[in-house]
């Protein structure tokens, strides 16, 4: 007997949408897709109503939510962070780092392993994101100054030499000795990530020979055309057009990019080189207001205010409070985008980035049952992760059978 069924669903797959369709999951992996499996026996069955059905959102750069931030360094934390984002469709999620002392770093990595082994109602987990704290001081942004420094080999082979559950790490390419710490990531099977930089051009390039193929949070401080002794030079945004095999991630907020840059990134980078990524910090989820950015014994107080985390001066953004079934919607209606794209955007983009598309990102046979029913204006009403069901809309009126299995 088959676990679920999922029926009378719109399937969105990346070029089309198939009416109608169902989907059948046995083992926590995903069996059989399409109309023709409409008949297959399952404990489970799940009335789409028409809804949409498709893949869950991956969100490869968050550091909190629902009052809680990664850096909090407790089990709970993670949980509680891996839940609201499951809510709003997340089924996998890179918890990230800000700039900080190598100890507290070290903490978070630690913290990491212990909740991903009891991670069983959240978005899963896929690797940690450590941001920063090799970055430009001029590009820091909201990262807290006192920790920003150039890469020091001894420090970050010392880190990664103590854990295999980084997967990612955001710098600065044209720092000193950023090519090599760029390579010496790349061997050790982690991806690097161009972010709060100066670069131009001509640093961009041999930093693209060394692994740096993603740019974090384009367009947020990020560099873009600048003059040196009366020459023009472009920028790391310029950098990331000109390359066809750079990816990108955007905040689509509304706010850290506005409609019409929304519009340019897709035009020129396209849907298949364009992740969608919340940067979320603790407020997401949570009334406007004061917050915290960062760990709660070291972090910065910002203020949440018109959708969005600002330093108390009103000087900079301090992150997002967004949630990646918002960011899906804002493509869609912001940007012009088709849903079918904006889904890619968020799920198998990401999937392909992260080098996880062979399990997640899809609805197709074999893959990860991660999978999320929504509405027209992508209000989710049900997140399923791995065969499970961990969160359903009060007003989702779907019919199930069984429904002891959902929570």
């Amino acid at each position: 007997m088959n676990e679920l069924k999922i029926i009378n669903a719109k399937l969105i797959t990346p070029n089309h949408i198939i009416e109608n369709g169902a989907v059948v999951i046995a083992n926590g992996k995903i069996i059989a897709v399409g109309k023709d499996c409409a008949d297959m026996e399952a404990a489970t069955v799940i009335n789409a109503n028409e809804l949409y059905l498709s893949p869950g959102f991956i969100d490869m750069h968050v550091h909190g939510g629902g009052g809680h931030d990664f850096m909090d360094n407790t089990v709970n934390a993670f949980h509680e962070i891996a839940r609201l984002h499951a809510r709003h469709g997340t089924t996998a999620l890179t918890p990230t780092t800000l700039s900080c002392e190598k100890e507290a770093l070290q903490e978070t990595i630690l913290t990491y392993e212990l909740a991903d082994m009891t991670n069983h109602d959240g978005a899963q987990f896929i690797g940690l994101h450590i941001e920063g704290p090799y970055f430009a001081k001029q590009q820091r942004g909201a990262q807290d100054e006192r920790y920003i420094r150039d890469p020091d080999p001894e420090e970050y082979k010392e880190i990664l030499g103590g854990t295999n559950v980084i997967k990612r790490w955001s710098a600065a390419p044209e720092l000193p000795g950023a090519l090599d710490f760029g390579s010496y990531l790349m061997s050790q099977h982690v991806m690097p990530a161009i972010a709060h930089t100066d670069a131009i051009y001509e640093e961009v390039m041999p930093a693209f020979d060394n692994g740096y193929r993603h740019v974090t949070h384009f367009y947020s401080c990020t560099s873009g055309v600048s003059r040196r002794d009366g020459l023009r030079y472009a920028g790391v945004i310029e950098s990331a057009y000109l390359l066809e095999d750079m990816t990108v991630e955007i905040i689509a907020d509304g706010m850290h990019l506005p409609p019409p840059l929304l519009k340019l990134v897709y035009k020129i980078k396209g849907a298949d080189k364009t992740a969608l990524v919340t940067d979320a910090m603790r407020a997401a989820g949570m009334p406007p207001g004061e917050s915290i950015l960062g760990g709660l014994s070291n972090g910065q107080k910002v203020i949440v205010e018109d959708g969005v985390a600002k330093l108390l001066d009103r000087s900079a953004f301090a992150g997002s409070v967004a949630t990646m079934d918002r960011l899906v919607d804002n493509m869609v209606k912001l940007a012009d985008v088709q849903l079918t794209d904006a889904v890619k955007m968020a799920t198998t983009t990401p999937a392909t980035i992260m080098g996880i598309a062979d399990k997640k990102g899809a609805l197709l046979p074999e893959m990860d049952a991660d999978m999320v029913i929504f509405d027209d204006d992508i209000n989710i009403n049900v997140t399923i992760i791995g065969g499970r069901v961990v969160y359903r809309a009060k007003t989702f009126t779907g019919i199930i059978k069984d429904s002891k299995s959902i929570t």
